[in-house]
């Protein structure tokens, strides 16, 4: 259990009994099968891909996502409040990217839209071919069990943005499963008040093709990916629903570092709560 990061209380056995259709067998292997094949053409595209301009690797990183979700049978809906200009446009450059957290699905879902750089915890490195993979991808990697890592982590973060790069994190702390939520933590907001960096809130739901919300997706408690990814391939008409919200504005003037004193690290510490809430209510607001 992490020493700093808060545990959900949604279990297992509490929150995934929901009924959802389910598709024959055959469907589900070809579904695994197709999924894999997808994931390792990523692996083995990854290195020369590193190569090409941005925004072409952008625009792979996209198709990629979208066909690896489509390969596990979700339907994709990605959106912003009232149509407007497509998701990954909305802001360019360095941008903190948070969103609420409910499976692993949700790392694909926002790169299909918008692509950047993962804030990650360091078990996910060790995932069979998806860990190789978004450490390739310039994963930053988070030790939520050493709290005297976060400083560092939150330097890192600020680097990447401004460099110019988004960066996709996930300030709940945990996954939920959907009908409960976290609070967002404010931490990691202190990297785009060092950086001067715009934040975007996403929100992600996922739904039936009836229009039903499902938690059948979630990933929460002692479940493994194995598990999941076998409950999401035998669930039929899976929806994600992925809205990316009106970024909100770096404060006035960036900070310097997590813990400053004094004046300047209370504004500094108030500017990240700030944020951290305003993101959370934006988030929130989508129903």
């Amino acid at each position: 259990m992490s020493v700093w990061l808060p545990t959900a209380t949604c279990r297992p056995e509490t929150c995934l009994a929901d009924p959802a259709p389910a598709v024959a067998h055959p469907r589900r292997v070809l579904r695994l099968t197709a999924c894999l094949v997808t994931v390792l053409a990523g692996v083995v595209l990854s290195l020369p891909v590193r190569l090409l301009p941005q925004d072409t690797r952008d625009r792979l990183t996209r198709c990629w996502s979208r066909l690896v979700l489509r390969a596990l049978g979700v339907t994709v809906h990605l959106g912003t409040p009232g149509g407007g200009v497509h998701p990954g446009s909305a802001v360019g450059g360095g941008t903190l990217v948070v969103a609420n957290h409910v499976s692993w699905l949700d790392i694909p879902l926002i790169a299909a839209g918008r692509p950047g750089r993962s804030l990650a915890k360091t078990e996910v490195r060790r995932w069979p071919v998806l860990g190789p993979l978004v450490a390739w991808g310039g994963t930053v990697f988070l030790d939520r069990d050493r709290l005297r890592t976060l400083p560092d982590t939150v330097t890192a973060v600020a680097e990447v943005l401004r460099s110019g790069h988004p960066v996709i994190v996930f300030p709940e702390g945990s996954t939920w499963c959907g009908r409960e939520s976290g609070r967002f933590r404010p931490a990691l907001f202190q990297a785009a008040v060092e950086a001067g960096a715009f934040v975007q809130p996403v929100t992600i739901r996922y739904r039936l093709a009836d229009g039903r919300p499902t938690s059948v997706p979630a990933f929460v408690g002692d479940d493994g990916l194995l598990t999941s990814l076998a409950r999401v391939v035998a669930v039929r008409g899976l929806v994600a629903e992925v809205t990316f919200l009106p970024p909100i504005p770096p404060p006035a003037a960036p900070g310097a570092g997590l813990s400053g004193a004094g004046p300047s690290g209370a504004r500094r510490s108030g500017a990240r709560r700030e944020l951290a809430r305003a993101a959370q209510a934006a988030v929130e607001g989508v129903r």
